[in-house]
């Protein structure tokens, strides 16, 4: 009896994988930042995102958290909760309101004056429907400081 209940699960688990699309990650990444406001201890930036669909369906957005390194040093991290529709073989661009503590980094790219700055950018995106809910994602690239 417990050798038909685990095969009987077992076969339930496989058939499930059948149900699930096969989405390909979309890529996240830094288009501008610019400084609002700030002084030495405290900065308000905007950071202009953009997210690049891969797959042949919509991806409903309903936030990210992530994880802001710049040269290398942790710049900025928190979520983002604003919804948005991310069109199937496309891509959407969105702000995300940011606040720094990080005086000697932000000295030292705005000393850099207007070259490209490094940056990594991880976290997880989070959709408002489908079987899969979340995507992991980690990127790089650069962006100028405005």
């Amino acid at each position: 009896m417990s050798r038909m209940l685990v095969t009987a699960v077992a076969l339930g688990l496989s058939g499930c994988s059948l149900f699930v699309p096969k989405l390909e990650k979309p890529t996240l990444s830094v288009v501008s930042v610019q400084m609002l406001k700030g002084d030495l201890w405290h900065q308000d930036l905007k950071v202009r995102m953009r997210v690049q669909n891969p797959n042949d369906r919509t991806l409903p957005v309903k936030g990210l958290s992530y994880l802001l390194l710049v040269d290398g040093q942790e710049f900025a991290q928190g979520m983002s909760g604003d919804s948005f529709v991310v069109p199937a073989r496309g891509e959407a661009e969105f702000d995300m309101s940011v606040t720094a503590n990080m005086a000697s980094m932000l000295i030292k790219v705005l000393g850099q004056g207007g070259k490209q700055v490094d940056y990594n950018i991880t976290g997880k995106i989070a959709l408002s429907s489908g079987l899969l809910r979340s995507f992991s994602f980690n990127e790089h690239g650069t962006f100028t400081l405005q």
